[in-house]
């Protein structure tokens, strides 16, 4: 009699959920098997898409920030420290929050790099290619690029700093470097590379089609004028006074920088609030800068007129002030044996930097144009020049960053304030139309 109930392996029927296999001496146990395998491997898909979704939004909090009680992107940008590179990356994030010098960069058509395999190609430098295809402005220009556009959190500033290694022997290695030194390697070289041809055109000719970069903003340091000069040039009137017959010597000297004397008087002082007395001020320093000195005896004038070396005083005035104001405090002294570190406070203004007083011709200046606000400061941490860390501060669009290599963090005000400044950059403030004078 047939049984309508026949559980032979034959016809025995396995229901697994939402699927049905024929029990087969073949089939059976390989379809099992590839039913579970499509189930762990739909867990293991969803759980690495939950993953990186996780990792995604991370990343996105991270460049979040929190203004006002609303949320804000951090489009700020790090870059990667490549072995004791904090110096040049202090300066690099410094000079990218100089809006006129860093947009004049961004703005420059890209460089066509030639050589005989890539002809007609647009090239990028790696540790490779020869000396004939650096082009510091280029690799400048593409990491001021990558600073500011928020699509990471770091930028490896890599090809910049091969360039760096082939023109300026004196940063070859992974030593620690003195990030003002660097600076002025940096804006040098920049401005040398700038007075040559650009595709076909003149640099200078591109300098004068920028509406902002007018001709009485410019000041000529070994050769044309660049953008260089343009931002950060100014001219220094040098007095010297023959104290035996009064012959007095005059000559201008242009600079990119001031390096200003932290008066001795202050040194012993090491923090803010450390005792009561008078507080160093960047005015004291600028004030011991350009105050009438009388020359020691290792510094004798040969006045002309006495035919001889003779005692003599001198004097700076600012005969031009620059655009960019950049103020060097001479942090690093050397000693009978070593080099020592200033640790001194200095307390330098935010705002309203008042230069009117050290100008040559203060009567011919304008309302406001010798006032000056703060828009970077770099910082050195540490004892010596040769060891210790830097980073930077600058103000973005009215927020103030500290830039610590890798790490973007947002800070206040108070903070830039307390920091033991070693290179200020002040901006000048724009006249607005019918101010008054101050």
């Amino acid at each position: 009699m047939e049984n309508s109930n026949d559980l032979s392996p034959s016809s025995l029927v396995y229901r697994c959920d939402d699927f049905v296999v024929n029990d087969t001496k073949l089939g059976l146990v390989q379809k099992v098997r590839e039913h579970l395998q499509n189930l762990e491997n739909s867990a293991f898909t969803s759980d690495r898409h939950r993953k990186r979704k996780l990792l995604e939004n991370s990343s996105l909090n991270s460049k979040l920030l929190k203004v006002n009680g609303s949320t804000t992107a951090l489009c700020a940008t790090g870059l990667r420290n490549l072995g004791n590179t904090c110096f040049m990356n202090a300066i690099l994030q410094s000079l990218s929050n100089i809006q006129q010098f860093c947009c004049y960069f961004k703005e420059l058509p890209a460089v066509e790099l030639r050589n005989g395999k890539t002809a007609g190609r647009r090239t990028y430098h790696t540790r490779s290619q020869g000396d004939n295809n650096v082009s510091l402005v280029e690799e400048f220009r593409k990491t001021l690029c990558a600073l500011w556009q928020g699509s990471q959190t770091a930028f490896s500033p890599e090809s910049l700093f091969y360039v760096v290694w082939k023109i300026m022997p004196n940063f070859r290695g992974y030593q620690q470097q003195d990030a003002h030194e660097f600076m002025r390697y940096l804006l040098d070289h920049l401005h040398l590379e700038l007075q040559g041809g650009f595709n076909g055109v003149s640099r200078s000719v591109i300098l004068q089609e920028n509406s902002n970069l007018s001709a009485s903003n410019k000041c000529c340091i070994n050769g044309a004028s660049t953008v260089v000069t343009a931002i950060f040039g100014g001219i220094l009137q040098n007095e010297v006074n023959c104290l035996i017959c009064g012959t007095e010597s005059r000559k201008f000297d242009p600079f990119l920088d001031l390096s200003l004397d932290i008066p001795s008087q202050f040194r012993n002082k090491r923090t803010k609030n450390q005792e009561s007395g008078p507080m160093c001020t960047l005015r004291d320093c600028l004030r011991s800068f350009t105050d009438l000195e009388e020359l020691d005896e290792t510094e004798l004038y040969m006045c002309h007129k006495c035919k001889k070396k003779q005692k003599s005083t001198k004097k700076f005035w600012i005969q031009k002030l620059p655009k960019v104001l950049c103020l060097h405090l001479k942090r690093f002294h050397w000693t009978a044996y070593l080099r020592n570190k200033v640790d001194t406070y200095v307390e330098f203004p935010l705002r309203g930097l008042d230069m009117k007083c050290y100008l040559l011709e203060p009567e011919n200046s304008g309302p406001e144009s010798c006032l000056y606000d703060l828009v970077a400061v770099v910082v050195h941490h540490g004892s010596g020049v040769g060891s210790g860390h830097y980073t930077a501060y600058a103000a973005h669009e009215g927020r103030w960053f500290h830039f610590n290599d890798s790490t973007v963090t947002l800070t206040d005000e108070e903070t830039v304030g307390k920091a033991k400044a070693y290179i200020l950059f002040y901006v000048e403030r724009q006249a607005k139309p019918g101010a008054e004078k101050l």
